[in-house]
């Protein structure tokens, strides 16, 4: 089954901007001339997607003005916030049913819509799970050694090598083998590896980590390689 729905993770607190978030969440901070989940939203109008589900915790209200009338659905974490695992189980009766895109709303993209290019190779015959990986130097403000090493035949494993993006495909069915509310889809992830379903993908462009103020003019630089 082709996955028709996305979730965009927006709910994080955003502490690593500093004074940039005082005043709202960091997925309305500015980048080259609009807003961080503005970028993320037009590339899913770049697939032709049914269903955009936006989680939101920091200052929820902010988002949801600025969605409004885009027919985004919303899932709510004012408690708590359940993290990528507990959030995207939270959010799956907005999702329905099927494989799901997820994208994290703090990263800038040049390149081929990063959607896309898991759509193309998405494989449910043999995948529970694939992942938009990235060699380091294709990381732009990025300082880790990497999460995942692939093989020839696109599978996954733990260790330093290619950098996680934020972009999958995740067939959801495991989640419910997670008892805990909040949890992270690392979780999930380890079992799909275990069972030889975890695949990953190399993305032929660039993107910039935005997590910092610093970051911000790194992801403009990035973005304006596009107009030249």
């Amino acid at each position: 089954m082709t996955p028709d729905s996305l979730m965009i993770f927006a709910a994080g607190l955003g502490t690593r901007m500093g004074a940039l978030t005082r005043d709202r969440p960091k997925p309305l901070i500015d980048v080259g001339g609009k807003a961080l989940i503005d970028h993320a939203i037009e590339l899913a109008a770049g697939v032709g997607l049914q269903q955009i589900v936006v989680n939101t915790h920091y200052k929820p209200d902010m988002i949801r003005v600025h969605l409004e009338g885009r027919g985004v659905l919303f899932s709510d974490e004012a408690d708590q916030i359940l993290e990528t695992g507990g959030g995207l189980s939270h959010a799956l009766p907005l999702l329905g049913a099927g494989p799901v895109f997820t994208l994290n709303s703090d990263a800038i993209w040049q390149g081929p819509n990063p959607l896309a290019a898991l759509k193309t190779r998405w494989d449910p015959t043999q995948m529970e799970g694939l992942l938009l990986l990235l060699p380091r130097e294709a990381a732009i403000g990025h300082t880790g050694r990497g999460d995942f090493l692939v093989t020839q035949d696109g599978l996954l494993s733990r260790g330093p090598g290619l950098v996680y993006s934020g972009a999958q495909i995740l067939r959801t069915e495991g989640l419910d083998e997670i008892p805990d509310k909040v949890f992270s889809l690392n979780r999930l992830w380890d079992r799909m590896i275990a069972r030889n379903t975890l695949f990953g993908i190399v993305y032929t462009g660039q993107w910039c980590d935005v997590g910092r103020p610093e970051s911000i003019p790194l992801a403009e630089a990035v973005l304006r390689q596009g107009h030249v």
